[in-house]
């Protein structure tokens, strides 16, 4: 194209006219007289870069390469996460946006996979807006270490701060083995309101009342079993976010022994409460926000005081509880072999609302025989039907 510009300005410089000189080479006036311009001021006839000479979107190298570091410390956090991380060290004032670090990240080929889809819940069983309202609890998915152990990992964490507060490998799901954990978390951050977990073994059944030898000693801790809905995990979506990220920073591939694996999951643990800012805290760390409950870890467990007027039953071998002058017994819960139930009467002397400390079971019908739980049911007592059944005493 220059050749072709030198000749456009020969001719011009021989005389012709510009519309002839346009005519011949079948290009506009408005090109040859651009040219001719440039060449009367000195300019060089070579094409000029049409770069601008300033981008709102160019980022300097050197941020290039501090996100590409922070990246690698960090290879699960969004890009919210590593502006806010990227803040502390550096500064607002000069740090990019999220939106610009999330940019880079696809440019460089380092963005995090999203999820193809996102379950819409039916929303929290109960409000959880200070500390120890309510925990969550579950076992995450199995692995097999290297050296063939299973590892079955139980979680616990705080509903309204996000706080991890255990996240122990153990061998099976068995309650001997998950009740000493929960002790042990008990005695460090005390007890909460409620304990929101599945519907499966070790926490629930499928007994008329759903209880488990630990759902049991929850309620005699003075905790209210809340369960969500079986085959709605989004119900308890906060706990099973945490899994996923768990999962990807720690089992992806297995340790090679269940001690290893433990050590893994301890160091995951300190850096989701202390380092990893959580979007829907304000990108603080959970462990700026959780404080430890105020009921302590009760020293012993006290029988069951209910208020007169009830019928007070002990609950024999099979889980079968007996009624005065008849022989006939009916059905509870094995779970509660040799623990008391209250019986609260109703005005029709049929119906009788089975109660174990604070905890309604259901309704037992005297007619029938059986027990039953009509409609929405109830969690707790409407009135204070019990005195105080936990001795808050030492621990």
């Amino acid at each position: 194209m220059e050749w072709e510009r030198a000749t456009w300005l020969e001719e011009y410089a021989a005389g012709e006219r510009v519309s002839e000189i346009a005519r011949r080479h079948q290009v506009s006036r408005k090109t040859v007289y651009k040219w001719v311009e440039r060449y009367e001021s000195g300019a060089s006839l070579e094409d000029l870069s049409r770069v601008p000479h300033h981008h709102p979107n160019r980022v300097e190298e050197v941020w290039r390469e501090r996100v590409r570091a922070v990246r690698q410390q960090h290879p699960r956090w969004g890009a919210r996460k590593l502006a806010w991380k990227l803040e502390q060290e550096h500064g607002t004032e000069i740090t990019p946006s999220s939106s610009t670090i999330g940019r880079l990240l696809h440019e460089m080929g380092l963005s995090a996979r999203k999820p193809s889809w996102r379950a819409k819940g039916s929303g929290p069983l109960g409000p959880a807006e200070q500390p120890n309202e309510v925990w969550a609890i579950d076992f995450k998915g199995w692995c097999r270490t290297g050296d063939g152990k299973r590892c079955e990992p139980l979680t616990v964490t705080d509903h309204a701060s996000r706080y991890l507060l255990c996240c122990q490998a153990l061998e099976s799901i068995r309650t001997e083995l998950a009740r000493p954990v929960l002790e042990r978390t008990f005695r460090q951050y005390g007890l909460p309101h409620r304990m929101r977990s599945d519907n499966g073994p070790p926490f629930g059944s499928n007994g008329a009342c759903g209880l488990t030898a630990l759902s049991v000693w929850w309620i005699e801790l003075g905790l209210v079993c809340e369960r969500i809905q079986p085959g709605h995990p989004q119900q308890n979506g906060r706990h099973e976010r945490m899994h996923r990220t768990l999962q990807e920073e720690t089992m992806q591939s297995p340790a090679a022994s269940l001690r290893k694996q433990q050590a893994r999951f301890d160091a995951f643990q300190r850096e989701y409460n202390e380092q990893r800012p959580h979007e829907a805290l304000g990108q603080v760390a959970p462990a700026t926000v959780y404080t430890p409950a105020a009921r302590s870890y009760p020293q012993r467990i006290t029988q069951p005081e209910y208020p007169r007027g009830w019928q007070v039953r002990k609950v024999c071998n099979g889980g079968q509880v007996g009624w005065a002058g008849v022989r006939r017994r009916w059905f509870l819960s094995h779970a509660l072999t040799g623990k008391y139930v209250g019986l609260e009467p109703l005005s029709d002397e049929q119906h009788w609302r089975v109660w174990f400390y604070n905890q309604w079971l259901g309704l037992w019908d005297a007619r029938r025989w059986r027990l039953w739980r009509p409609g929405q049911r109830q969690t707790q007592a409407a009135t204070p039907v019990l005195s105080s059944a936990v001795s808050q005493t030492g621990a």
